[in-house]
């Protein structure tokens, strides 16, 4: 995912940074609730998180949409419109359909610059024409077939209130039209995953149920002489996106990572996959949960820096003084002639925005999809629910407030981000403070949507616009509401750790102690850990020397 401009209907997206973005994806038996879930993190610098509206519409015979490429904005052409479109909120729909990518990329020859739709207009044309998962992906491979995949390789999330799917595609490279393509339906008692790897690879032809494919796939990949063997032996993965040491430390990693923290399979067998091996043994493209996945593990995983695994990052000396569990990009470095890296994790930085959307086949459609939505870093984020029926979204998910150069207080992209990079250099010292306001921030956000859904469920049969308009009210509500106490909390913390002392508090306000100027303050400095590596890099330098 990219960042995106909605101007009337031009569709305008700034250039993205690589290895970017990450999806989880979880079958309705797999979750707490009988919920299908996908998550998103839409990573890149440059970006910025709103949420984009295409209303229900009927358009007139002969309406022609303009196509732009989602990376830089440039006009490809035109399609015929849809002569009946559907309300789109961000990456839901009205029938709860949601659609989600990761860029695998694969072979750099594949690209078609002769293509018309590129991935992020398949997103938001399926969106819009689609009520089923089924549907979305008979739409998005109609259209490049008929009209030209311009984008490199792309995994697609495509779920709705009943099942989830795995779309990969890549093109041809202007060789033939079209692109080739294979869906991989997860099994609703399963959870899967994927992060800018292809992740699907031997599949089986024969299950049309669950398993679609291009019908070349496997011809044209022996035509390029990607593949030789046998068909049952074909590999789309292998084939058509090769692994190396940086697509699987840096993506598949991230995959990982979440089947370790939900899964049911020993992980260890795959770490040596994980940690850049090609020649190890991969990992299986989706497993069964050690126990139901609740949205709130959904939430918590899209936090996730491989805290407690080999992967962990906060311990060593690049994590600075504060155990900072980021690291500056690039992702590679060198010192001496020899190259390094940094690992990748789930959450970082760069995100413009965050979801997680829950599609639940108990409740009626304008209820059942919800996409709990947070802009930047999904660690630091308050996740509040964007209903896929709202017809109203929040000013500070608008995009005329997200501006990526000029601050703006009332968008909640600069607001969070303000907080985020306060903490980040002083990270251990201010993140428990952090998650209580967030935690106790989405507790109270999620307590009242059950309410709200029961309000709205009792009268969606006599006055379904009346429901809707409680959702609206809900969805701007809550998001404001978010915005106001993170700006609240940024304001507290700056004030608690000015010029790295910590002051008091009292009954959850700062201390004004007994003068009102202020109560007692702490000089926590730096761990014992971090002065014993001051002092091994300094020497003496900065030794006292001895009274005689």
């Amino acid at each position: 995912m990219r960042r995106f401009i909605i101007s009337m209907t031009v569709l305008v997206l700034s250039v993205s940074a690589g290895l970017a973005c990450t999806n989880f994806l979880v079958g309705k038996k797999a979750s707490a609730d009988g919920s299908v879930f996908i998550s998103y993190s839409a990573d890149s610098y440059g970006m910025s998180g709103f949420v984009a509206h295409f209303p229900a519409a009927v358009h007139p015979e002969g309406t022609m949409r303009d196509i732009y490429e989602w990376d830089s904005g440039k006009y490809l052409g035109q399609i015929p419109e849809a002569r009946r479109t559907y309300n789109v909120v961000g990456n839901i729909n009205e029938y709860q359909v949601a659609i989600a990518e990761t860029t695998f990329g694969g072979r750099e020859e594949l690209i078609d610059e002769t293509g018309l739709i590129d991935y992020g207009s398949l997103i938001y044309i399926a969106l819009q024409r689609s009520k089923s998962a089924r549907e979305a992906i008979d739409v998005m491979t109609s259209l490049v077939q008929e009209y030209g995949y311009y984008s490199s390789g792309e995994s697609f999330s495509i779920a709705d209130k009943n099942e989830a799917w795995i779309l990969e595609m890549v093109g041809k490279g202007g060789k033939e039209k079209g692109a080739v393509w294979v869906a991989v339906r997860i099994p609703d008692d399963c959870i899967s995953a994927h992060a800018n790897q292809a992740r699907i690879r031997k599949f089986d032809m024969k299950d049309k149920e669950n398993v679609r494919y291009s019908k070349d796939v496997i011809k044209f990949a022996r035509k390029m002489g990607y593949f030789s063997g046998k068909d049952e032996d074909f590999d789309f993965a292998a084939a058509y996106c090769p692994a190396d040491f940086g697509a699987l430390r840096y993506c598949d990693a991230r995959v990982w990572s979440f089947f370790n923290m939900f899964g049911s399979e020993d992980m260890t067998k795959y770490l040596a996959w994980a940690s850049g091996d090609p020649t190890a043994e991969p990992m299986p493209l989706y497993m069964k949960p050690k126990a139901p996945v609740s949205l709130q593990d959904m939430q918590r995983g899209m936090r996730d820096h491989y805290e407690g695994t080999p992967f962990d990052i906060t311990g060593d000396l690049g994590a600075g003084a504060y155990n900072m569990p980021y690291r500056p990009s690039p992702l590679s470095f060198k010192v001496n002639g020899k190259e390094y890296f940094n690992e990748r994790p789930i959450s970082t930085f760069q995100t413009a925005f965050t979801f997680v959307a829950q599609l639940r086949s108990s409740l009626p459609d304008a209820i059942g999809g919800v996409m709990w939505f947070g802009t930047d870093d999904a660690n630091m984020v308050v996740f509040t629910p964007v209903y896929g029926c709202a017809t109203a979204i929040p000013d500070c998910y608008k995009e005329c407030y997200a501006n990526p150069v000029e601050f703006s207080w009332k968008s909640s992209f600069w607001v969070f981000n303000w907080v985020s990079n306060m903490i980040y250099p002083k990270y251990s010292m201010v993140i428990d403070d952090m998650r209580s306001v967030q935690s106790a921030l989405e507790d109270e956000i999620f307590r009242q949507s059950r309410e709200v859904e029961q309000e709205a469920l009792a009268v969606i049969e006599t006055s379904p616009k009346f429901a809707v308009e409680i959702l609206n009210d809900f969805t701007c509500g809550s998001a404001e509401t978010a915005l106001a106490e993170w700006r609240k909390f940024g304001e507290k913390i700056i004030v608690k750790y000015n010029d790295f002392v910590v002051k008091s508090e009292k009954n959850g306000k700062m201390d004004r102690g007994t003068t009102g100027l202020g109560g007692r303050i702490s000089r926590p400095g730096y761990s014992q850990e971090y002065w014993k590596a001051v002092v091994e890099s300094t020497g003496d330098r900065y030794l006292i020397p001895e009274s005689k």
